[in-house]
């Protein structure tokens, strides 16, 4: 994964400011009244559980300037800009909007709160409507170092709201449970040591002494570990974003390599596996051998949703290959008097081409060089009853071929339900939006495609001449994506091409935009933005 440290980034703002001084919401007045074509909330990575990227909202300005923030902390010559806050220095998941508030994954390096200083995880919650700072979850660093939890990082993970909980995937390979106003409306849940949390994370509690608990802190309601009770192995950060069904969280565990990127150090530990949302308990684990398989890291995000008119976990691993799995159902197996219940396969699909794994003779092509295989990284995305998804690696890696391919479960399982494969693009860690009968997708290189969704035919590319990290989104007949030198991209969405208008930010951005209730959310390494009428 590629380290951008605060020293390298194009400029660093001061201050947290914001465009409206509003009382902050409470749990009572949190809901915000529904806005006129405003796309609703946005309550997790992709917007719902297909990932699917696409917007309903309308009358969506994209006139805008993010300005220069001032001596005085408000933004200059900004324009279209509601309000603007500070992050840490480095933040890769995307705003997650709900009753009120907006939840993101940053660092330390901006604290918040004055007592917790050096390189910890951060999730913020801010007020939806002034951009006013409500409380923090603050996660420690893993002992290990970079190899399991990579300096500055922070929490890489989306937040996935519903109800009066968020779900989020932590840089020390837990899930964590955490209720969406803090301790505003007191202690709730099982778990009462967020003190002891504070000073060494889930594995730690009832080991070191507890911190003092500041009065912005995080309410959290259960967690589980996965090192401690999984014996996953996350290669440089924990990362991906979960997936809520009617009684589960499913959790990509990022089970990776180690230092050498050539041993596994635990192969039989499950890259996926489910929870009861309620209790945060083990119900269930993949059964796939993905982990033996794994070139580098798991950190796909699942998708989930209605096939062919079954509720299908939708699951891309580090082996390049594609996994539908039973949403609902899992088999039982037992082990003595050991009990495991299995994720029950539906399909799966190696999407990584067999000229990237192989050369003509059939040796195995070495993995990190440019021709060779590549892994699922971003996420599969379900429309009109079919998955699309893209290969790629590490952007530490650099670039190199890559593939985005079409599957449709109904025509069976193996290569066999493989609609079309478009092999212009290359690698992608980006996840591809679908809306009327067309993808947009972009490769790392920082190329972005117009495809037919049926047919896999090329309309049109862009090309940015900058890496791209993020994802694209469509709203209001526009397709949005941001680049590593800090440009948003507007283009037009359809078959016909036209120049795009670009929005230069003084900081990369590597998450993916996102529109909530009319206002259009786009986040920096170092800024989030609120762009829109209050």
């Amino acid at each position: 994964m590629k380290k951008v440290l605060p020293s390298t980034l194009s400029l660093l703002l001061l201050a947290s400011p914001v465009l409206i001084a509003a009382p902050a919401t409470t749990p009572e007045t949190a809901k915000p009244k529904a806005l006129a074509d405003g796309g609703g909330e946005w309550l997790t990575w992709g917007r719902d559980g297909t990932r699917n990227m696409v917007s309903p909202a309308k009358g969506i300005s994209f006139d805008i300037e993010p300005g220069e923030i001032g001596e005085d902390g408000k933004p200059v010559d900004a324009k279209g800009l509601r309000w603007v806050t500070e992050m840490g220095s480095q933040s890769y998941g995307t705003a997650t909007v709900k009753d009120g508030r907006v939840f993101i994954g940053t660092n330390n390096e901006k604290p918040r709160d004055p007592s917790i200083v050096g390189d910890r995880s951060i999730v913020m919650c801010f007020d939806e409507q002034t951009g006013e700072f409500l409380w923090q979850l603050v996660v420690p660093k893993l002992d290990a170092g970079k190899i399991n939890d990579w300096e500055f990082l922070g929490i890489c993970s989306s937040v996935s709201l519903e109800g009066k909980y968020g779900y989020v995937i932590t840089n020390r390979c837990e899930i964590l449970c955490i209720d969406v106003y803090g301790m505003s409306d007191g202690n709730d849940g099982p778990f009462q040591d967020e003190a002891k949390y504070l000073a060494g994370g889930l594995e730690k509690i009832g080991i070191v002494d507890a911190l003092p608990l500041a009065e912005k802190s995080a309410d959290i309601v259960w967690g589980y570990d996965m090192r401690t009770e999984l014996g996953i192995f996350p290669h440089n950060i924990t990362s991906s974003t979960v997936s809520i069904t009617d009684k589960y969280v499913w959790v990509n565990t990022s089970n990776g390599v180690d230092w050498s990127h050539l041993n596994i150090p635990n192969p039989q530990a499950p890259a996926f596996i489910a929870l009861d949302k309620e209790t945060g308990k083990l119900v269930g684990e993949e059964a796939s051998g993905v982990s033996e398989k794994t070139m580098h890291c798991n950190w796909s995000t699942s998708a989930h949703g209605e096939i062919n008119g079954r509720e299908t976990i939708v699951f891309g691993g580090g082996d390049g290959i594609l996994y539908g799995f039973n949403a609902n159902e899992f088999e039982v197996e037992k082990d003595g008097d050991d009990e495991f219940n299995l994720m029950k396969e539906l399909w799966k699909v190696d999407c990584c081409p067999e000229e990237y794994r192989f050369d003509e003779e059939g040796k195995p092509i070495k993995y990190a060089t440019y021709p060779g295989p590549s892994e699922i990284i971003s996420s599969p995305v379900i429309y009109e009853d079919k998955v699309y998804v893209a290969i790629g690696q590490d952007p530490e890696h650099g670039e190199g071929v890559g593939a985005i391919t079409c599957i449709d479960p109904s025509k069976g399982t193996g290569q066999d339900a493989i609609v079309w494969q478009f092999k212009e693009i290359g690698r992608s860690i980006s996840t591809p939006s679908v809306a009327d009968g067309l993808v947009y997708i972009a490769d790392y290189s920082g190329r972005i495609y117009c495809l037919d969704a049926e047919t896999g035919e090329k309309y049109w590319e862009h090309d940015t001449l900058s890496h791209i990290w993020s994802s694209t989104l469509v709203v209001d007949g526009r397709v949005l994506v941001g680049n590593e030198d800090g440009e948003l991209v507007i283009l037009k969405a359809g078959k016909e091409y036209e120049e795009p208008a670009i929005v230069g930010f003084p900081a990369p951005i590597y998450s993916t935009c996102v529109v909530a209730n009319g206002t259009l959310y786009i986040m920096s390494q170092t800024h989030l933005y609120a762009f829109g009428n209050p």
